[in-house]
């Protein structure tokens, strides 16, 4: 089988809407072609989203808090309740095409999980599943949160990797099943560059999926 292409838009800092925007444009874009399959990788403002297994009670801030913290709020189509996306992680979007050969959710999901657990290897740390539980876990909690939406077999959003994230904002959210959170800086007693990680999710991503990795053209993202 022809090995696919992944095209990478490494973005920055975007805020939640434009990059939901852009989601939803790539994601036609696969579907009408079925040409290529896309990643964006990017750090978001303080942001909750709320996913379809939640409600707006899984965010504990009243609107006046919410404004005094600077966080917006989006309820969104992705699985999951609500989770925190902001600055210091690291967030990855596969537009992806599932199908013909990956035509599985489950699997799908534990793929994100696989290219996650294996860049945090790569970074000295030992991350896991846990069974019944979707995400990636580490034994001082929770690392990555994941979410997905799929139409016709296209997938949008996908993952946040928590680095060098402020994990207090986790206090003003029931976050998933509510398990306790922590962050690649925290683990490894450091900070460490988003760029660095992003070029291990890029290569894991290419191996764990069967695909050869490329830079977007400059300019393509917002065409």
């Amino acid at each position: 089988m022809r090995e696919r292409l992944l095209e990478v838009h490494r973005l920055g800092r975007v805020a939640y809407q434009e990059a939901l925007d852009l989601q939803k444009e790539l994601q036609q874009r696969v579907i009408d072609e079925r040409l290529l399959d896309h990643i964006l990788l990017l750090e978001h403002p303080h942001t909750f989203t709320i996913g379809r297994r939640s409600k707006q009670a899984g965010v504990l801030a009243t609107a006046e808090m919410l404004r005094a913290l600077g966080v917006e709020v989006f309820e969104t189509d992705r699985g999951g309740k609500v989770t925190y996306h902001g600055i210091g992680q690291v967030v990855g979007y596969p537009i992806i095409n599932l199908s013909p050969d990956r035509e599985d959710v489950h699997k799908y999901v534990r793929d994100l999980e696989e290219v996650l657990i294996r860049t945090l290897g790569d970074l000295g740390i030992d991350a896991f599943r846990i069974e019944g539980l979707t995400g990636v876990h580490t034994a001082e909690g929770k690392v990555a949160a994941i979410g997905i939406h799929i139409k016709r077999w296209v997938t949008t959003h996908g993952f946040a990797l928590n680095v060098n994230t402020d994990l207090s904002y986790f206090n003003w959210i029931i976050a998933c099943e509510g398990e306790p959170v922590t962050s690649v800086e925290r683990l490894l007693g450091r900070e460490v560059p988003l760029a660095e990680v992003e070029e291990l999710i890029i290569g894991n991503f290419a191996a764990v999926f069967g695909m050869k990795a490329a830079a977007a053209p400059a300019g393509q993202a917002a065409a």
